[in-house]
């Protein structure tokens, strides 16, 4: 914060490469090691080992721009009653976390059953290739286990006897936690006949527990007798669910993960593994193209009321503070012009609510503005000079602005976790503004400030 020529130099960098982004949709960028062409007729110097040679659009939602519909048919042969609604559910979760992976792209992905068929709908947006949809959603999820290479981190889980004590399961890639020696084993969820949720009788706290067939407790064995000290991964699509140490051997099948567990995360983990563990074929029963469910219209009168809010926003600060608003509009513009390039470089997948949580964070971020301000104006009414009272504004203002935002990513988080797609949309871009806004407040307010009043 000494040097604000230099971070003047950051932020204009920063707000360059965004406006690139942008409009890149309108403009080609070709960065190689010949030249950069920015417009057609302009070449900037060679900038190597760099590519910004893509265009970055908009992801819209459903209610933008429509996308496809999948209607999937499940079939039950083979699965006993009482597990057929969990093999949906199974089947369910799998094709969510496949299609929304980040959590950002909003798919629509619901269970119906129609006398007695068992049906998956899958809506996903912007998808009009009906070949690519099929492939996306259609295949078996697939459960494997892998064995630890020649080098290994410190496992989360442990094998006792017919125990796994586990915290949680574990997000790391399968080459992060074994390393580039990782071997996948001859143990599959064919191997596996059922995951369900048990409570421990002496502390009532809830577990997983996991029965393989014959064959499997066979090839389990075998695994944890080469594999005592090591761990051992067991991951869906490819993708780490557990990873246990073995301590002994374990024999007769089965085993249970147990730990510090809530009752659901419970029930997600064992809805994971029973993907796996019971693989039902899916059958496409239906598929189109959906269009849009709000209308053209809808979205101009949205975002014309975002531009009106926005200009509001800066006719008030410039009449509140003056000179001061006009800077703060300024870093209010290279806000939205950076909140706008992340949507695109992510991509999050905009539909109105997640644009209504763009236009809330706006406000979250002259919030903070006010705040410095305000302190600003009261140090100089005491007779300190222009940039004692910017360090004195910021320093104060600081705890009041970042416990706001923290409360604020808090309710974001916790929207984000229990929320529905479109709730979950909402969240993720209110958290990115809120983060974004900070950095705007705190630095580019401030390198503007600084400079404003040196000069």
């Amino acid at each position: 914060m000494k040097h604000p020529r230099f971070l003047l130099a950051i932020v204009l960098i920063v707000t360059f490469l965004a406006v690139i982004i942008n409009l890149a949709q309108s403009y080609a960028i070709n960065i190689g090691k010949s030249n950069v062409k920015l417009f057609s007729g302009i070449n900037l110097s060679a900038i190597p080992a760099l590519n910004l040679n893509k265009a970055y659009p908009f992801k819209k939602g459903l209610d933008l721009q429509g996308g496809t519909s999948i209607t999937l048919k499940a079939n039950m042969k083979g699965i006993p009653a009482s597990a057929q609604q969990d093999a949906l559910d199974s089947a369910k979760s799998v094709i969510e976390k496949r299609v929304n992976f980040f959590g950002v792209s909003e798919p629509v992905v619901r269970t119906a059953r129609v006398n007695q068929d068992y049906r998956i709908i899958v809506e996903l947006p912007g998808i009009t290739d009906l070949s690519e949809a099929v492939k996306l959603v259609g295949k078996t999820a697939k459960l494997t286990f892998w064995e630890e290479g020649a080098a290994s981190t410190s496992a989360q889980l442990n094998f006792n006897s017919n125990t796994v004590a586990s915290s949680s399961a574990v997000p790391l890639g399968i080459l992060q936690l074994l390393g580039p020696n990782a071997k996948q084993t001859d143990l599959t969820g064919a191997d596996l006949k059922q995951s369900t949720v048990v409570f421990d009788q002496s502390k009532g706290t809830p577990e997983v527990s996991l029965n393989f067939s014959t064959a499997g407790a066979k090839k389990f064995a075998d695994i944890t007798k080469r594999n005592v000290g090591k761990i051992v991964i067991i991951a869906l699509d490819d993708k780490v669910e557990t990873a246990p140490r073995v301590n002994e051997v374990i024999f007769g099948g089965n085993a249970v993960i147990s730990g510090s567990f809530t009752t659901e995360e419970a029930k997600t983990l064992s809805i994971q593994l029973n993907a796996g563990a019971l693989p039902i074929s899916l059958s496409v029963l239906e598929q189109q193209a959906t269009g849009a469910t709000l209308g053209a219209s809808s979205l101009q009168k949205s975002l014309f009321a975002g531009a009106i809010g926005f200009l509001v926003i800066v006719v008030f600060m410039l009449v509140l503070y003056g000179r001061l608003g006009f800077i703060a509009s300024l870093a209010l513009v290279v806000y939205t012009l950076l909140v706008l390039a992340l949507f695109r470089i992510i991509p999050v997948t905009l539909t109105l609510a997640g644009i209504a949580g763009f236009i809330l964070s706006i406000g979250v971020a002259v919030d903070a503005n006010i705040l410095i301000f305000e302190r600003m104006k009261e140090e100089m009414r005491r007779g300190i000079t222009h940039e004692k009272a910017i360090d004195l504004g910021f320093s104060r203002a600081w705890p009041s602005i970042r416990d706001s935002n923290i409360s604020s990513l808090i309710t974001s988080s916790i929207l984000y976790y229990f929320g529905t797609t479109i709730v979950r949309g909402f969240a993720f871009t209110l958290a990115l503004g809120v983060i974004v806004s900070m950095f705007s407040a705190i630095v580019v307010t401030r390198t503007f400030l600084r400079l404003f009043y040196k000069n």
